[in-house]
């Protein structure tokens, strides 16, 4: 079929073991970790499919009761740049903190992966997290678990404040990256200019929480800016997002909410005078992929009985920002306050239970298996069906994949399920640049300074 004129993009969310908090327990799950042969594969699965980028979560809180994925992990910028070594293509995106860093800190850091994998990372937009990507990246959240401000020992900042923080957060990191002109390290011998006159630019920027005085000693990103990921679905965070990120995550698993939440960050684009396609909306989907659909569900019955009740109740507690443990199982989903935790998440969870009338067991199932993200479930096919509905009905510009378990369902659907959208004319069959910014169609930055 003939590719379509709008291509759908594809990240890979890589949570060791796996999504799905009983995803370790998988006969074909390497539970290993950390794990760089894991990694490496995943990565190198995710090129040979032509994917958009490898995008790492991160996190700060550890213990007996937290998700696998979250309680021994490698730093992320440190396994990106090992990754960057063995790639060519593929995006590198991972999550940094703008609640616990410091601009400084992070601008460097996101250059340096963005020149050492030749222009494929991507950076964090706001946030407690931020991430990066191949093609050096990276996303911006806030971090919302305030247990994360007992590790540096800080009071955890509110909501609103985090979001503030986040948008001085990026613009100072805008102004390092600009530090210096793209032509500046000329190296000339003859004239004994190993700069060109005039190429540096001091960033002064002075905000209620950050302040900047001083260039950052790295040349600037081959992309300009690495790629601006923004994590977050309520409405500071949309604001955000329209204002500064090249790419939205989120978690829908509603066809006509994703459709509403789609509409809603593309006419706030216009608002900030920024064209439909500055930023892609790709949500997160936890398939679950077998040769047939009894066999996907059988994978996801087996994935839902290894689930130890106190893990998923630690899972459920911190996304609804409320203790879920006091409540019985199988009764009524409780009225929650609203917190200052992760607002979005909280009330997208409470809005699903509500409409599907769930009990308290079966939504901490939920959030134990895809902690509400789309959850397609069945065969190749069934799942590009899903993915494809979304894409063309106006709901994502591409997912952000979340195996429940690694490899084995990471590879069912890049060896499946890709074929499928590529043969649709949907996904790309091979790649036609060497950036991120060329993967995603984006624009390179111009120099931002006055």
């Amino acid at each position: 079929m003939q590719p379509s004129a709008r291509q759908l993009r594809l990240g890979v969310f890589v949570q060791t073991p796996g999504h799905h908090v009983g995803g370790w327990r998988h006969p074909d799950a390497d539970a290993r970790t950390p794990n760089l042969a894991l990694m490496q594969h995943i990565a190198a699965t995710a090129e040979a499919a032509k994917f958009d980028m490898f995008f790492l979560g991160d996190g700060f809180a550890t213990g007996y009761g937290e998700h696998p994925s979250t309680i021994g992990k490698f730093e992320p910028l440190g396994l990106l740049s090992a990754l960057a070594m063995g790639t060519t293509r593929l995006g590198l995106a991972a999550t940094a903190s703008t609640t616990y860093a410091e601009p400084y800190h992070v601008a460097r850091a996101f250059a340096s992966l963005d020149h050492l994998s030749g222009g494929r990372a991507a950076c964090p937009a706001a946030g407690a997290k931020v991430n990066r990507t191949r093609v050096p990246s990276g996303n911006v959240v806030t971090t919302a678990y305030s247990k994360s401000s007992a590790v540096f020992g800080r009071q955890h900042p509110p909501h609103a404040e985090r979001y503030a923080m986040a948008g001085e957060f990026v613009e100072a990191c805008r102004l390092l990256w600009d530090s210096w002109d793209d032509d500046a390290f000329i190296a000339d011998k003859q004239a004994g200019l190993f700069v060109r006159p005039g190429s540096l630019h001091m960033p002064a920027f002075e905000g209620k929480y950050f302040s900047i005085q001083g260039a950052l000693n790295v040349p600037r990103p081959p992309q300009g800016h690495p790629v601006l990921i923004q994590a977050g679905s309520s409405g500071p965070g949309q604001a955000l997002a329209a204002r500064i990120a090249d790419v939205v995550f989120t978690a829908q698993n509603d066809l006509s909410e994703a459709q509403a939440f789609y509409r809603s960050v593309k006419a706030q684009l216009a608002e900030c005078g920024r064209t439909a396609d500055a930023a892609l909306v790709m949500p997160g989907v936890m398939p679950v992929v077998g040769r047939t659909e009894r066999e996907a569900r059988e994978i996801f019955a087996e994935l839902n009985r290894n689930i130890d009740t106190a893990q998923a109740f630690t899972v459920l507690s911190e996304r609804l920002g409320a203790d879920m443990s006091l409540h019985p199982l199988d009764g009524p989903v409780p009225a929650v306050p609203e917190t200052e935790h992760l607002k979005s998440r909280a009330a997208l969870l409470i809005q699903m239970a509500r409409r599907e009338d769930l009990t308290l067991r079966e939504l901490y199932h939920r959030v134990a298996a895809a902690r509400g993200h789309l959850l397609p479930i069945g065969t190749p096919v069934q799942v590009a069906d899903v993915l494809e509905r979304w894409f063309r009905e106006g709901a994502a510009d591409g997912f952000n994949v979340m195996p429940p378990f690694f490899p084995g369902q990471f590879d069912a659907f890049a060896k499946g399920v890709v074929p499928i959208l590529q043969e649709r004319g949907l996904f790309r069959a091979d790649y036609t640049g060497t950036t991120l910014r060329d993967h995603l169609g984006l624009g390179r930055p111009a120099d931002r300074r006055g």
